[in-house]
């Protein structure tokens, strides 16, 4: 067994604690805490990867980012509301029902899979490629969702402002 390997399944379980805890936990800031900690956890599967690029994405983008947003969401919303918010899982069977379908799913392509399959050579630096992609087509809507972003900012700042 690699080094690699036990990396990879210590960072499994983290990612998997972490979610289950996002899905079961009743107090909402938690909830987005155990969010990032699965956030950054995926960071570390696409390091694992040998992709460091999409690691400094997952981190900025998602661990940064929106959790960042939705910490002040529920800030605000709280601070609006005037009571602390509660999440109830109302529907965990369903839920789980569909989660062990998918997991299902998952291992049944897994273990169709072949055991060893061949690791492709990467002898050119995939960031390029990634950053024409992005910045390229999809200039404008990367462009779109900032400015909608500070909108959401703005928005939230006014209504967080106080009366006086």
């Amino acid at each position: 067994m690699t080094l690699e390997t036990v990396g990879f399944w210590v960072v499994a379980v983290v990612l998997l604690a972490s979610s289950l805890a996002v899905v079961l936990t009743p107090n909402l800031f938690h909830a987005v805490l155990y969010l990032a900690a699965a956030l950054v956890a995926t960071g570390v599967v696409f390091l694992l990867l040998d992709q460091p690029f999409l690691f400094a994405v997952q981190l900025l983008l998602y661990a940064g980012g929106v959790v960042t947003i939705v910490v002040f969401a529920i800030m605000l919303t709280e601070r609006l509301v005037g009571e602390r918010l509660v999440q109830t899982s109302r529907h965990l069977v369903n839920g789980a029902i569909v989660a062990a379908a998918v997991f299902v799913g998952v291992a049944g392509f897994l273990i169709r899979a072949p055991l060893e399959a061949p690791h492709p050579s990467q002898s050119v630096d995939t960031t390029a490629a990634i950053g024409r992609a992005l910045f390229g087509p999809f200039a404008i809507t990367l462009e779109l969702l900032g400015v909608l972003l500070v909108v959401a900012l703005l928005g939230a700042l006014y209504f967080a402002r106080s009366e006086e």
